[in-house]
């Protein structure tokens, strides 16, 4: 499938949470798993992951506190909240503090999943082709200032 290449990374405490995510996403997207946001943070520290979807109620700390610890070190992955309870202010807080793109709830909906999946990768990839275009007319201008300083120093 031409998505293989999106990798997703999946935070869940529950282990067969995890294993029916990776079975039923496997063969769309590079699946990466983590238990705890501790595993997490070494995945994404480690990976280029695009997309990460995450449980809100873990043990140690909530998906929107993961969210928003990383928003500063690895501000470009798309970040997606799952829940199994629907707390209204547990939205206004996911969007406001985690800078979350989309708010899911338990169980999700394998072809819902596949939606946002692939429309938060859209975004990414977006996103980093406008950082790209950025970068290279900030490095134009540069070059143009310069030679515009030598012509008038000659």
């Amino acid at each position: 499938m031409r998505d293989h290449y999106i990798n997703v990374l999946y935070i869940d405490d529950e282990p067969h949470n995890l294993t029916a995510f990776k079975a039923a996403f496997r063969r769309d997207y590079n699946i990466f798993l983590a238990e705890s946001a501790i595993e997490a943070r070494k995945i994404i520290d480690e990976n280029d992951i695009h997309i990460i979807l995450s449980d809100q109620r873990m043990p140690a700390m909530t998906g929107i506190e993961f969210f928003e610890s990383i928003i500063e070190s690895h501000p470009e992955p798309i970040r997606i909240l799952i829940t199994g309870y629907t707390d209204i202010n547990a939205v206004v807080d996911a969007i406001n503090r985690g800078e979350v793109y989309k708010y899911l709830t338990k169980p999700w909906n394998e072809d819902d999943i596949r939606i946002f999946v692939n429309s938060a990768y859209e975004v990414f990839n977006l996103r980093r082709k406008n950082a790209e275009l950025s970068r290279k007319l900030l490095d134009a201008n540069r070059k143009l200032e310069f030679l515009l300083r030598q012509s008038l120093l000659s």
